[in-house]
């Protein structure tokens, strides 16, 4: 099933998560449940500079529902490069690329060939849920 949605608070967090990493680049891969992005997975060992990241995918749990990727532009160039159009090819089907000023109006989603999706900003049903679902995956309790 096509992903079409993205929860708000994972926006969210990409946004702030981007904001705080400038001026270096943020990374990290999405992961779904049916068709709505609902978490971003920090993989360890990721290398970022104000260039570009390397994320180590060997870090990639086995079962992540991994759907795609995130990644930040310290420019306001949102347009995907070729070296991100060559990772796009390679994991997912759906990848954000956000840029400054890091708001909700400064990101755009892509396909695994690099044309522009639309993703819908949709709120959590059950916020508690969430935090739980987060808790228990982080932490294993």
């Amino acid at each position: 099933m096509p992903i079409r949605e993205i929860h708000k608070e994972v926006l969210n967090l990409i946004l702030h998560s981007s904001r705080s990493s400038h001026p270096n680049e943020f990374a990290g891969i999405l992961r779904a449940e049916e068709k709505r992005v609902t978490e971003v997975l920090v993989l360890p060992g990721t290398y970022s500079s104000d260039r570009s990241v390397l994320m180590r995918l060997d870090m990639l749990p086995i079962s992540s529902r991994a759907c795609g990727s995130v990644h930040s532009h310290t420019s306001t160039n949102i347009r995907p490069s070729r070296a991100d159009l060559n990772f796009f090819n390679k994991l997912g089907e759906v990848h954000v690329i956000v840029t400054p000023p890091y708001d909700e109006t400064s990101w755009k989603a892509y396909n695994s060939r690099g044309s522009e999706i639309s993703l819908d900003v949709v709120e959590s049903e059950n916020r508690e849920l969430v935090s739980r679902k987060f808790s228990e995956d982080f932490f294993g309790t």
